[in-house]
């Protein structure tokens, strides 16, 4: 197959995945990936062998151990308690709103942050709406620290998985650097949605909906704290020499031992979407590498003076691809892009890259998941409620970034 073809396969799978959906079509951004990696292999650009090879089978096994740990713990009622734990702070509202981020967003450094949404979002809002409490302000609180938060480690969000295993990065080093912009940038957040709803986190419950309390899962003690303890396990282990993929499938398959909880209720949280979409891209990438378009594309960017060893410069560029295509697959081209002998362009990128889902309501999965559940409760956020805080909070968090790697050198 002649590498324009390869090309022009590379460039439809990649609109697809920026649109989500292409008429008449009824693809989605999973279908795209899926039906490139396919049309990859058929036309020949790839062998099925080498398709295979394409995929990194650790970040794989990584994400999928941390789903099954996510799972365990939303099965185990711990988000529930956690958000109905916080509630007593309801009287102060911006006390409960900077608990809801802070905790939110150390959830989600810890864990996988869709599911912190997922589970988070219908507690929040019949909590806060039963004290005829403005929900919007709590609702896109949620959504930017679960964004901000999950930037300081590799485990926070699937970008960072892929970021920490491609690049063979150190779990401590990480989370050193991505830290004090992250936490800085958190902070700024909640600063901003304080003075932006300074007279308004009153005045809601009447347009709230009612949801049945007994479809969240009830606080399990045991299989919380079995759940607990495997994450504080595999943070020991990610300090330790041995593979993390392994130290997390391995400690997934203790959850799996259950005599109360089924494998197949377990399981059920899976997020297989997500696992298609990074196969399928991982053999998409490896198909445009053949044909040599991305050293053209790299030699082409120095002859114009644009060098994306530039920390700034490649924060900027990740910003805008993350909200053209979303994150995961921006992540998956700038990857190519990267020095593996210089960390700190693999730290710049995650913390861009996952800083970016907090511009426009389709920039991330989580501000989807949050602005999806509360509609199911009557809640409307809206495009234009959410850019109101999304876009200026994106843009004090890449400021905050921008002058850390100013400082960080």
């Amino acid at each position: 197959m002649t590498p324009d073809w390869t090309l022009l396969i590379f460039l439809v799978t990649y609109t697809g995945v920026a649109l989500g959906h292409i008429p008449p079509w009824a693809l989605d951004r999973t279908g795209f990936a899926l039906l490139g990696a396919i049309a990859m292999v058929v036309s020949g650009a790839l062998t099925i062998t080498q398709a295979v090879a394409a995929v990194d089978l650790p970040t794989i096994l990584l994400l999928y151990a941390l789903m099954i740990v996510s799972g365990q713990l939303r099965l185990g009622g711990f988000y529930t308690w956690t958000v109905l734990r916080l509630s007593r702070y309801l009287d102060r509202p911006r006390l409960f709103l900077a608990l809801v981020m802070v905790v939110g967003g150390a959830l989600s450094a810890l864990l996988t942050n869709d599911i912190v949404c997922l589970a988070f979002t219908p507690v929040l809002v019949v909590t806060v709406c039963r004290r005829r409490l403005n929900p919007i302000p709590f609702l896109l609180g949620l959504a930017a620290a679960a964004n901000i938060g999950s930037a300081i480690t590799i485990i926070g969000n699937p970008q960072n998985m892929l970021i920490g295993q491609l690049g063979r990065l150190d779990f401590g080093r990480f989370a050193a650097w991505c830290a004090p912009p992250s936490i800085a940038a958190l902070a700024a957040a909640f600063g901003f949605i304080c003075w932006v709803y300074r007279d308004r986190f009153g005045g809601g419950g009447a347009a709230c909906g009612e949801a049945d309390a007994s479809d969240w899962p009830a606080f399990n003690q045991w299989q919380t704290t079995k759940g607990l303890l495997v994450v504080g396990g595999l943070i020991v282990l990610f300090f330790t020499p041995v593979p993390r993929e392994l130290s997390a499938i391995a400690l997934a398959g203790v959850l799996l031992c259950s005599r109360r909880m089924s494998t197949r209720r377990l399981l059920g949280f899976m997020d297989w979407h997500l696992l298609t979409l990074f196969v399928g891209l991982f053999i998409v990438i490896q198909g445009i590498e053949t044909t040599g378009w991305p050293a053209r594309i790299i030699a082409a960017l120095a002859a114009a003076g644009i060098d994306l060893r530039d920390l700034a410069l490649l924060s900027s560029v990740s910003t805008v691809l993350s909200n053209l295509v979303s994150n995961v697959p921006a992540v998956m081209l700038l990857t190519r892009f990267l020095d593996p002998a210089a960390p700190a362009q693999w730290y710049a990128l995650a913390v861009s890259s996952t800083f970016a889902g907090n511009l426009i309501t389709i920039g991330s999965i989580a501000n989807l998941i949050v602005i999806e559940g509360a509609r199911n409760l009557g809640i409307a956020v809206t495009f234009k409620e959410h850019a109101r805080v999304g876009v200026p909070v994106t843009l004090l968090s890449l400021g905050i970034l921008l002058g850390w790697i100013w400082v960080a050198g």
